[in-house]
């Protein structure tokens, strides 16, 4: 495992909302990190993490403008854009429909595997979990408490694992472990 000392982590937060400015386009949602940090950024940067979410061609147009998908993919490069290192995810595609969802997930996995960044994932989805993940850590409510930790293996097409026997029967144990989590405070 390798570690980075604290002066270069680069941190990444989605939140459950979107939390975007409605006053600012796509564009300058995206960069708002970037002036805050007073860093440098190009055009075709920006562009270039539009197009990876998924939102070419929509840099003028206004959070009231998006879908709840759209703000959310907007979200994500905005957490994207500075380099991040740790990527830090609150729920973020628990409020979209599951097209949507499934979507986002196989674009965030894409952009992991052409960034090798680490990611914390907090879901209440189980599925959404084990497909998302390398390692499910189940916690119990307040404190949080690791209660059940499984690692997941690697599959050449998550796709194909998602429908597999396998996963369903992680799906079953994650579950029966969050269910005796929740109830043996």
């Amino acid at each position: 495992m390798d570690y980075i000392s604290p002066k270069d982590l680069s941190i990444g937060f989605v939140f459950q909302n979107p939390t975007l400015m409605p006053w600012r386009n796509v564009m300058e949602n995206i960069t708002l990190p970037l002036e805050l940090n007073k860093k440098k950024f190009s055009k075709e940067e920006v562009l270039m993490w539009l197009a990876r979410v998924g939102l070419k061609d929509k840099e003028k147009s206004y959070p009231n403008e998006l879908s709840g998908g759209q703000m959310m993919r907007v979200s994500i490069a905005r957490s994207l854009i500075n380099g991040c290192n740790l990527l830090l995810l609150d729920e973020p595609f628990a409020a979209l429909d599951e097209i949507t969802r499934r979507k986002l997930e196989d674009d965030l996995l894409e952009i992991w595997e052409k960034e090798k960044f680490t990611v914390l994932f907090v879901t209440h989805s189980v599925s959404e979990a084990i497909y998302l993940s390398q390692r499910v850590l189940v916690l119990s409510s307040g404190p949080g408490k690791i209660v059940y930790e499984k690692n997941i293996s690697q599959y050449n097409s998550k796709e194909e694992f998602r429908g597999s026997k396998e996963f369903q029967a992680i799906n079953s144990e994650i579950f029966e472990k969050l269910k005796s989590g929740v109830n043996n405070e």
